[in-house]
């Protein structure tokens, strides 16, 4: 499950194939501008030319399988009436897939305006969400759709791991010693962690729902990409992922003000023990984040992922103090950030 990295085809490479996706001349006008999106083995350009537009050409390799089945999601998500980019083309083959084009506004370029102008940006994005947490893995499965492995108890297991191999033994292996980081990696509490959470009946979660992958569009609302992740799992960690998103900043109040919103939705009140499940539903994903900027900053040479391990680092051992099951991590990562 670690990123594996490619070299990404420029421009001038894609375009003779998407003038033939599109039936154009060979020498019809076309301009191909690269897109620098996060941690993602893509590579995406924005298109415009001979063939109208402006649209969005993805292109993927054969490493990741779930690249290839963003298609066959956005369509299915399209039609349950989630705003998502309308599917122009999808090329297998080739790895291209044609997108709508949502413009260049994500949320996260909203994160230094006043609080009352974000708010309604972040209630749009949770009212979109929302609609894909109103269904489940037996619509998906009813339209044949493949997605990934639902997050049962070996999927959270294996976030665990991938913090403990990339993030405490790789970012932090001079600071905590090895045999503590052992002790840490084997404690009972992990199992009843990802035992607890997967007894959970689950919806369809986004999986990397984060302030990057929700465009705002002209008329206010918002728009999701990048859910090629889409699989079963729990409302919470989506909106773990959003709430304690390490990109921007989010005041406690403000939290709290975005959940009361997403539980005041058509079907999404909230239930017993809702608190715990959300805050351990944050410390996986934090602790999945912490893991993949581990991985991308030091072993796949995206050194940028490595500006955000402090504000993560110190959201997850807030976040960790609040549960039980968190305490000895909180104090190794106190150990580790100090």
């Amino acid at each position: 499950m670690s990123l594996v990295s490619s070299p990404a085809p420029t421009a001038s490479e894609l375009a003779p194939a998407v003038r033939a996706r599109l039936n154009l001349p060979p020498l019809a006008e076309l301009e191909l501008e690269p897109i620098e999106k996060g941690g993602s083995d893509r590579a995406f350009f924005r298109v415009r030319g001979a063939a109208g537009g402006p649209f969005i050409l993805a292109r993927y390799g054969p490493s990741r399988p779930e690249n290839a089945r963003q298609g066959d999601i956005t369509a299915f998500l399209d039609a349950k009436g989630v705003r998502v980019p309308h599917v122009l083309f999808h090329d297998r083959a080739a790895g291209l897939l044609g997108l709508e084009d949502f413009g260049g506004r994500d949320l996260w370029s909203f994160r230094e305006r006043p609080w009352r102008e974000r708010r309604p940006l972040y209630e749009a994005a949770l009212r979109e969400v929302r609609r894909i947490h109103a269904l489940t893995p037996a619509d998906a499965a009813a339209w044949g759709m493949e997605l990934e492995l639902q997050f049962d108890a070996a999927l959270y297991r294996w976030e665990q791991h991938y913090f403990f191999e990339h993030a405490l033994d790789g970012l932090w292996a001079d600071r905590v010693p090895v045999e503590e980081r052992a002790r840490l990696a084997i404690r009972p509490e992990w199992d009843r962690v990802a035992v607890e959470l997967a007894a959970k009946p689950r919806v369809l979660v986004h999986r990397d729902f984060q302030s990057q992958n929700v465009m705002i569009l002209p008329d206010g609302r918002a728009g999701l990409i990048d859910f090629q992740g889409l699989r079963g799992g729990l409302a919470a960690y989506d909106l773990a992922s959003l709430l304690y998103d390490p990109y921007v900043t989010l005041a406690e109040s403000e939290r709290e003000e975005l959940l009361a919103f997403y539980h005041a939705l058509p079907g999404a009140a909230r239930g017993e023990g809702f608190a715990r499940e959300f805050a351990l539903c944050a410390m996986q994903r934090l602790m999945q984040a912490l893991g993949a900027y581990g991985n991308l900053g030091l072993n796949l040479g995206k050194k940028g992922f490595l500006a955000h391990v402090p504000v993560a680092a110190e959201r997850l051992r807030a976040v960790a103090q609040t549960v039980p099951e968190g305490a000895a991590l909180a104090e190794v990562l106190r150990k580790a950030t100090d």
